[in-house]
């Protein structure tokens, strides 16, 4: 009997059997800000800033697929890797741009991001509408502030949390 083309066997007790696969597909809406919201991130950096998270990401096998935010935070999409954790990926991430941006400029020295973190699922529908909602950054935040917005996604998903431990 001919192998279909792709799939393997494993032969156990004289029976043809498909071997497992894992699929995974699984992508990530990540927000995180500086600490205490301080607005360090200013013209002079932010399209730098992008494009560092972004290859950090690549780098941990991360897909980028949008980066941006506002002045006190930042919105990540991207494509998880099966080969990292969530909270691994959000330490490299803050980690590395963190040493990064201190380097940039004196003004940045005291450069931190907050502790915590919030990362959401997204439906592959609905990318779409995450990539914009990221672009227009700048423009939403005319209107809404960051605690805001983190509040607004914890109450969306459903989040259970508690406000005095929200904020640093």
């Amino acid at each position: 009997m001919q192998q279909p083309s792709g799939l393997k066997f494993i032969k156990h007790n004289n029976k043809r059997e498909n071997m497992p696969q894992s699929l995974y597909k699984v992508y990530v809406h990540l927000v995180f800000s500086t600490k205490k919201r301080y607005p360090f991130i200013d013209d002079n950096i932010k399209e730098k800033l992008w494009t560092y998270l972004g290859g950090v990401c690549k780098g941990l096998e991360c897909n980028p697929i949008q980066v941006g935010g506002y002045n006190d935070h930042v919105h990540i999409l991207c494509l998880l890797s099966k080969k990292i954790t969530q909270m691994k990926l959000v330490e490299e991430v803050k980690k590395q741009s963190s040493k990064w941006i201190k380097t940039v400029d004196s003004r940045y020295a005291n450069f931190y991001w907050q502790d915590g973190y919030g990362i959401f699922s997204v439906n592959p529908s609905q990318l779409d509408i995450v990539i914009k909602y990221i672009k227009n950054q700048e423009e939403h935040h005319r209107k809404k502030t960051f605690k805001k917005e983190l509040l607004a996604f914890l109450n969306k998903y459903n989040v259970e949390y508690d406000e005095r431990y929200l904020w640093d």
